[in-house]
């Protein structure tokens, strides 16, 4: 019975190796990648693929040679990330950030073609937006979506360019595939993002990625308001105070 055991957990820890690698990968991988990166042999990760693939945990690119993260294995992300564990530490930063800064700032992530909110604070005014922990907004004309965008590897990039439907909200709004390239080679160097009311008429946002010198995670800090009350001009002089918690927010993340 003890032999049965351990044969299971190390069939199991087998499937977590997987699930990690392709989960910190960039970009989709395919089999040699993955036989590389955990030292399984193919056999092993065919089957174990597989087996992902049937529990939806793993998807198979179009090509159908490489693999990535099915929606099981997002949503229990997703799920990871919003427990209280985590949770609660990000609230607090963000938290002390819409104090000092007055304005409402949010957490978000990319999700294929949308963004998705994972934490957010109000700022104490009678006018605000209200978009709760979950709700996704169109990654080609928001602060977040664009920085996101830009930061990806080329491919990755390039599939999610490739999926846009360049929908229009706003007269501001980026509709065209070469106009959102250029607009993403300038937010790659700067590393800052804006929607100059792209999304929603009277609104503005600044964002920055959530990164420490040390670790970079796949997740935005910004702030929003409506034009009556902050211009782009004086949200960009946010920044330094966002890079400040993005660098405290990046530690509060899973390794």
């Amino acid at each position: 019975m003890l032999e049965k055991d351990d044969l299971h957990g190390s069939a199991t820890l087998r499937a977590i190796a997987i699930l990690e690698t392709i989960a910190g990968a960039d970009g989709p991988l395919g089999l040699v990648e993955l036989m590389a990166a955990t030292n399984l042999p193919k056999p092993t990760v065919h089957r174990i693929t597989a087996m992902l693939m049937d529990a939806s945990l793993l998807v198979r690119e179009s090509e159908g040679k490489r693999f990535g993260p099915g929606p099981r294995l997002a949503a229990l992300g997703m799920a990871a990330l919003t427990h209280a564990v985590w949770r609660t530490p990000r609230h607090a930063i963000l938290k002390a950030l819409v104090a000092e800064i007055g304005e409402t700032c949010n957490l978000t992530l990319l999700d294929n073609i949308d963004v998705v909110y994972l934490d957010r604070v109000e700022a104490a005014w009678p006018l605000r937006l209200h978009f709760q922990t979950g709700s996704r907004v169109p990654v080609h004309c928001s602060a977040s979506g664009k920085l996101l965008l830009a930061l990806l590897p080329t491919r990755e990039r390039n599939r999610i360019l490739d999926a846009l439907p360049y929908s229009y909200h706003t007269a501001n709004t980026i509709t065209r595939r070469k106009d959102l390239e250029l607009a993403l080679k300038r937010i790659r160097k700067e590393k800052v993002a804006t929607d100059n009311e792209e999304y929603l008429d009277g609104t503005v946002c600044v964002a920055v990625p959530v990164e420490n010198g040390k670790r970079k995670v796949a997740a935005a800090l910004a702030v929003h308001a409506p034009t009556t009350r902050m211009t782009l001009a004086q949200a960009l002089e946010c920044v330094p105070a966002l890079r400040l918690a993005a660098a405290r927010l990046a530690d509060a993340f899973p390794n």
